[in-house]
């Protein structure tokens, strides 16, 4: 029977729908009990919900321990005490308990054996797997009782007939972690939590695969692990209860034929890794020893049903209590903030923990993408990165994260190992699941009809071979990328499993130029057939030639190479294509008023922070603003290596011409002026992109950089110091209004403050202190700040302390903005005690801080003096009529200051009238209305006395214009639309 006629009972042909039926799981009627090794101070065995237990450890539960002779126990308890046992334990403990580099963010205390969730095991049947999926969404399938689930300690009891089960085959998905199982299981050995067996002896498949050279089992077993030297020579000869481990099962071509592999008892004899593989399942060979297979669904069938005794199926995360659990223990753990306040990041974890709870328990779709636990992963990795990253430059990049994510989960692994081709599940991915998600990007939409994915995959099948690989991986791979709608009426369409994955997809899809059309195709296998051809037969006509008079034949094979040049050219403009998309996908003007993409991520994990799309709005609302960061990002060196392990070569000298493009059509569009949240966008581009040279000629072009009112987070404030760091020209101006900004991220964005000339800090709640910090760096020697504003900061009269010392010995400062911002007398007496000490101010503004008499004629005494000061902001205090009247005496040519306090000059309109207007305007939602209201009033007043004063009809012509003016802003406060 063909590869692809067996398949068919496993996965109908032609329908893609019923994949979502061999979704395993349930919720709401059943019990699951989750276990997880203890942390101090964390959860250790948890009961977490309503029927099913996971693996706790040692407790062996109702397992069935069979009875061993006097002389078996004892024999048992000297290989167990025995040196080399110990020594095996150690060295399997210290190889399967380490983490590889991406688990390492999470902190020192993180480890295998120490935080762990099961995921949940279903006993199942040969029968089971091969029969057809019914056609279920997720949520029937979540309403179904997840009957026959068993324990991992559970897996070798005796089966319904009540014999001993030896060879159990636990399979699963990708994704669904089976290997993370495996090794939890060896640790926990290690560790004397599993003592059903005296001895394990893990093997990988894919070691054995690159093995063909005949070897004994005994040998075999001492090549891997030579301290079980004096332990092997008792395999088949005592009681000793013995566990192999077979990781990975899909990687090796078995064959149960007596004619392909030959019987064998001997574990001395020499043989081929796979017969001893074959031999050992068979129960020929060491027929005592207990044996676990893992292996993705579509090997499963490799193993004859007679050789095996119990079929388990891994279902991740079918419950959201596991998933909680989950959250909780990564987040959770000691140093995963990098932060020494403790205090502030345990309760920002907790926080985490607690939105990311709540979005589960609404369904959303981010609860069906973790049932798969490698999902969970991802999304503590993204949470990892969004809110605790404080380092310039950040460690990671977004793009690395997922391509991280897709190296952990596949690991260069091929799609089918019996298929001659040999290409990598990932290639495959990107050349198929990377087209859906293409053209999904392409015409805004993320939910994928039957019709879609027919149109896909199957369109261009013609070979047994295509159509093999398309069945393995609808049987293994499909549900990783793709998952059933749970939004209503959508229950029979599919959507990429995590939104942002369909946009990492669509971009490696284009960067790995499978974006071609037949011409393309066509023209370039032509032209690597031509040119090699043409090489060779050159060769062989100049030998030829230097003998016989055939000198115009390597003229006309010369021609030859005119084709592949021709295409290389044409590949040239393939990449410009590249760089194209890049740029119109970035600078989508529709997309200029969203949110900036790592907010867009926040939401869609923690489900706030943004409108959600009705589920009637149409698909064109869907925002792919991720996808040319990921095309960026791909890019980077460090990226194209990890996808080169996948299978996924993008050679130097295309990402050369594809950043060669970049230059003559992104940073052309980013000079055109973006509004901030697209700027923090094109900010987070360059960070991805991880090109320091072609990063730099992009910000020297950004002489002014407006993010106001973007939501500053640690990460935001890391990638624009990483970014602007590297370039050393000065910024004109940096606009940092209403950012949310803190003392954490001006130390952050410390080294490029000291570059800007301007410095809007409004509106960013900077305390005493944040005040602490602005002193130190207007006190640098490289400090160019000439232009300062802290309006509706708490600075208070400490903050105005540090100021002051800050103003005595700054030179570049020459306006500074301290309006509202809670000085009161003794803040503004500080600052005109320093004042004495600084020549360069020249405009200082003190308006709306609560200021007397004496606060007021302070400062205005000190600027009399001062060589440069010659205009400060009185406006909007508590100043009394004398203390006006004072004030109102000043004159510029024989005070040398000017005191802006009305909007009235004598008898003559203010010339700052409508500045002072502008500033209400503009901070009127962050003052008090009733005071601000009471402010206008009089200063109608004030207007009014004055017009009455003068006879001049310009004057008072001048006069009625702004009391005007007054008046609507006065009515639009009472009728509260100002």
């Amino acid at each position: 029977m063909s590869r692809a006629m067996q398949c068919q009972s496993c996965l109908p042909w032609g329908s893609w729908t019923q994949l979502c039926g061999s979704l395993p799981g349930s919720r709401g009627t059943r019990r699951v009990y989750v276990c997880a090794a203890s942390v101090p101070g964390e959860l250790g065995s948890v009961l977490v919900g309503p029927g099913c237990a996971c693996y706790q450890g040692g407790s062996q539960g109702r397992s069935v321990q069979p009875s061993s002779s006097r002389h078996g126990l004892s024999h048992l308890r000297n290989v167990a005490s025995s040196d080399a046992i110990k020594k095996h334990k150690k060295s399997l403990s210290a190889w399967f308990s380490h983490q590889p580099n991406e688990e390492r963010q999470f902190g020192p205390s993180f480890s295998l054996d120490a935080v762990h969730v099961d995921p949940v095991i279903r006993e199942s049947s040969l029968e089971e797997i091969l029969k057809p999926s019914p056609d279920l969404t997720i949520q029937n399938q979540l309403q179904q009782p997840c009957s026959r689930v068993i324990s991992l300690q559970n897996l070798f009891d005796v089966d319904a007939c009540g014999q001993q089960v030896k060879n159990v085959v636990l399979y699963g998905t990708v994704g669904t972690g089976k290997s993370t199982l495996i090794k939890k299981m060896v640790v926990d050995w290690c560790h004397g939590l599993l003592p059903r067996f005296e001895l394990v002896i893990p093997f990988s498949c894919e070691d054995l695969s690159h093995s063909h050279a005949p070897v004994s089992l005994r040998r075999l077993v001492t090549k891997k692990y030579q301290h079980l030297q004096d332990v092997v020579p008792t395999l088949g000869a005592s009681n000793l209860k013995v566990l192999f481990i077979l990781n990975g099962l899909e990687r090796l071509n078995l064959d149960f034929r007596l004619a392909g592999t030959e019987l064998c008892c001997d574990p001395n004899e020499p043989v081929p890794p796979s017969a001893i593989v074959v031999n050992l399942l068979r129960k020929y060979l060491l027929p005592e020893a207990s044996i676990i297979v893992t292996t993705r669904p579509s090997a499963v069938r490799r193993i004859p049903g007679k050789y095996v005794g119990r079929y388990a199926e891994i279902c991740g995360f079918s419950d959201t209590n596991l998933q909680k659990l989950y959250f909780q223990m990564r987040l959770s753990q000691p140093g995963c903030s990098g932060e020494d306040s403790a205090g502030s990041s345990s309760g920002e974890k907790e926080n985490l923990v607690e939105m990311l709870s709540r979005n589960l328990e609404r369904h959303n779709q981010i609860a069906a993408a973790c049932f798969l636990p490698s999902y969970c992963w991802l999304v503590c990795t993204t949470l990892h990165f969004l809110y605790f990253t404080r380092t310039v430059p950040p460690s990671q990049t977004l793009t690395g994260i997922y391509t991280s994510f897709l190296r952990l989960n596949f690991s260069g692994e091929v799609l089918d190992s019996t298929d001659p081709t040999n290409i990598s599940m990932m290639k495959y991915v990107a050349k198929t699941v990377g087209k859906l998600a293409y053209e999904g990007v392409m015409s805004r939409k993320t939910c994928f009809s039957e019709d879609d994915l027919q149109q896909c995959f199957e369109v261009e099948m013609k070979t047994e071979s295509e159509l093999n690989l398309l069945e393995v991986f609808r049987s293994d791979v499909f549900r990783f990328f793709l998952t059933p709608c749970v939004q209503p009426g959508k229950e029979h369409t599919f959507v990429f499993t995590i939104p942002a994955m369909q946009e990492y997809l669509a971009a490696l899809y284009v960067v790995l130029g499978e974006k071609k059309t037949l011409a393309q195709r066509v023209g370039k296998e032509l032209s690597e057939i031509i040119g090699k051809v043409s090489e060779d037969v050159v060769v062989v006509v100049n030998i030829i030639s230097k003998v016989l008079p055939l000198r115009f034949l390597p003229v006309l094979f010369n021609l030859l190479k005119i084709f592949p040049r021709y295409f290389s050219r044409l590949s040239g403009k393939d990449r410009d294509a590249i760089a194209h998309t890049m740029a119109e996908e970035l600078f989508k003007e529709e997309d200029y008023y969203n949110d900036d993409v790592l907010d867009q991520i926040n939401s869609s994990i923690l489900g706030m922070e943004g409108p959600m799309r009705h589920p009637d709005e149409t698909p064109n609302d869907e925002v792919f603003e991720l996808f040319p960061i990921f095309m960026g990002g791909i890019l980077s060196r460090r990226n194209r290596a990890i996808l080169e392990q996948l299978g996924c070569s993008i050679k130097n000298l295309a990402a050369f011409e594809i950043a060669k493009a970049m230059k003559k059509t992104v940073i052309r569009n980013s000079r055109k002026g973006l509004p901030p949240s697209e700027l923090m966008d094109y900010l987070f581009f360059l960070h991805e992109f991880q090109n320091e040279r072609f990063t730099a000629e992009a910000i020297r072009s950004l002489r002014t950089v407006n993010l106001s009112s973007v939501k500053m987070t640690p990460l935001k404030c890391s990638v624009l110091a990483s970014v602007m760091g590297t370039t050393c020209h000065e910024v004109e101006e940096l606009n940092l209004t209403s950012c949310n900004l803190d003392t954490s991220s001006l130390r952050i964005l410390f080294p490029v403050l000291l570059r800007c000339k301007a410095l809007h800090l409004q509106l960013n709640s900077l305390g005493s202190d944040a005040c602490k910090e602005i002193r130190d760096l207007l006190l640098h020697d490289k400090c160019v700040v000439s232009n300062l504003r802290l309006a509706n900061n708490p600075v208070g009269e400490q903050g105005a302390q540090y100021l002051a010392e800050a103003l005595a010995g700054n030179r570049s400062l020459t306006h500074l903005s301290l309006l509202h911002t809670a000085l009161g007398d003794r803040g503004t007496e500080v600052i005109a005690q320093h004042l004495t000490e600084n020549q360069h101010l020249q405009e200082l503004n003190l308006g709306y801080n609560s200021l007397t008499d004496t606060g007021a004629l302070s400062v205005v005494e000190v600027a009399k003096s001062h060589a440069t000061l010659d205009k400060v902001h009185l406006y909007f205090n508590d100043i009394s009529e004398d203390g006006k009247r004072a004030l109102h005496s000043l004159r510029m040519d024989r005070d040398g200051v000017r005191a802006l306090v009305f909007l009235t000059a004598g008898t003559d309109v203010s010339d700052y009238w409508s500045n002072i207007l502008n500033v209400v305007r503009r901070n009127l939602p962050f003052w008090d209305r009733e005071r601000v209201r009471q402010h206008l009033s009089l200063i109608l007043q004030d207007l009014e006395s004055s017009r009455r004063q003068t006879a001049n009809p310009w004057r008072k012509a001048k006069f009625l214009r702004v009391e005007s003016e007054v008046k609507k802003m006065l009515g639009k406060l009472q009728h509260g639309t100002l």
